[in-house]
């Protein structure tokens, strides 16, 4: 390979010297070789997000409220747990200098290298040690550094803490086990850095799988997972840690699992979303208000498994029609699962085909990832298409 460019070098310096009967450089030679370095090329570019985050409203009902981001809200949930729950541990890569996000900074020195620590790059080793400390009685927080890196852990969730109370007759559990990861696309995460799995979660009993929209959703959701006395599995939507800023309630207060919520009330599409595509989808329902005349109700499903059902289909049933987005593959995706039982459920109340919107059956691009994600236009194009149907 040195070889190579050394090759590359003296063959772009010695065409420079013919050529203008100068000994430039290589930075030049390639400056002038390349027509798109120009001087404007040397101003970074900045893109806009494919959505406008929606703030939820100013909480009353916790007590005192601070202004956070998501990642803020996360270190307050872990901060309220550590501080009233002795047992409780936080481990993972990197969790003790404050985790890549910063959603663990402060709570090492703050509560100790007993209670919050590092753990080898070892994502089955990561939750095996969670499944094993929560079945002797600790409350274990795992944290899993990317989503994309939780499938080396598979068997560990899917076979060990899914089943743990099953196989032992309710005489053992890891009700105790939570595990977080960073999820879903963030502008240029490509491959490894952009995924959402949590279709493939969907499929296990024994677990719970939960995605908060924002700050204040977050934190109440995080701290159910820690009580429940279920292995959860908690996704945190990573484009929003620090573009998502709401008042948070500053003490402990939980937000109940399995429990849609909606977001606007509608007559004419039911839309169903979690996660950062949520605001996605409300943008699309003023959109739909706007330059159709169509009345959206937009529901956050934030509980995976297990779904709030009646919610959506009692929706379904005052619509008549549904449309499900998500950031990934649509192929065997979680709402092809939501599609299907609505279809079983409310059949004769539907007014056209069950719509979509999802990522594409490919890896997750890079440069290409505007083209991926479904953003507003696709889904305001697949309202139009089930509106004249």
């Amino acid at each position: 390979m040195a070889a190579a460019v050394r090759f590359f070098i003296r063959g772009a310096n010695s065409r420079l010297s013919v050529g203008t009967g100068t000994s430039g450089s290589l930075g030049a030679a390639l400056l002038k070789l390349s027509p798109s370095c120009s001087s404007r090329s040397k101003t970074q570019r900045r893109h806009a997000a494919h959505f406008t985050y929606q703030p939820d409203p100013v909480p009353t009902q916790y007590g005192e409220t601070q202004k956070m981001n998501l990642f803020q809200s996360i270190t307050s949930a872990l901060d309220n747990t550590l501080s009233s729950d002795p047992t409780a541990v936080i481990f993972g890569e990197d969790v003790a200098f404050g985790g890549v996000f910063r959603c663990t900074v402060g709570l090492r020195d703050k509560y100790g290298k007993d209670r919050v620590f590092n753990t080898p790059l070892c994502e089955q080793g990561i939750v095996g040690f969670g499944i094993g400390a929560a079945v002797a009685g600790a409350t274990a927080i795992a944290e899993i550094q990317f989503a994309d890196y939780i499938f080396p852990a598979f068997d560990q969730i899917v076979n060990e803490a899914a089943k743990y109370r099953y196989r032992s007759g309710n005489l053992f559990d890891c009700g105790n086990l939570t595990i977080r990861a960073p999820w879903g696309c963030v502008g240029h995460g490509s491959l490894y850095h952009s995924q959402s799995p949590e279709a493939f979660f969907a499929h296990c009993p024994g677990i719970k799988v939960v995605i908060p929209r924002g700050p204040m959703q977050a934190k109440g959701l995080l701290l159910s997972c820690i009580t429940d006395q279920n292995p959860c599995i908690f996704f945190e939507p990573k484009i929003l840690y620090r573009a998502a800023v709401e008042q948070v309630p500053v003490e402990s207060y939980t937000i109940p699992l399995s429990e849609a919520e909606i977001l606007q009330e509608g007559s004419d599409v039911t839309l169903v979303a979690w996660g950062t595509q949520i605001h996605v989808l409300r943008e699309v329902s003023d959109m739909a208000q706007e330059k159709l005349g169509v009345s959206c109700e937009v529901i956050d499903l934030k509980t995976i498994l297990p779904w709030d059902v009646e919610t959506v289909c009692k929706s379904v049933v005052k619509t008549g029609r549904l449309l499900v987005s998500h950031e990934a593959p649509v192929t065997g995706g979680f709402a092809a699962e939501i599609s299907s039982t609505v279809q079983e459920e409310c059949f004769l109340n539907l007014e056209a085909p069950i719509s979509r919107v999802c990522g594409y059956d490919t890896p997750f691009p890079h440069i290409f990832e505007p083209f991926y994600i479904p953003d507003k236009w696709k889904c305001f194009e697949a309202i139009k298409r089930m509106i004249n149907y």
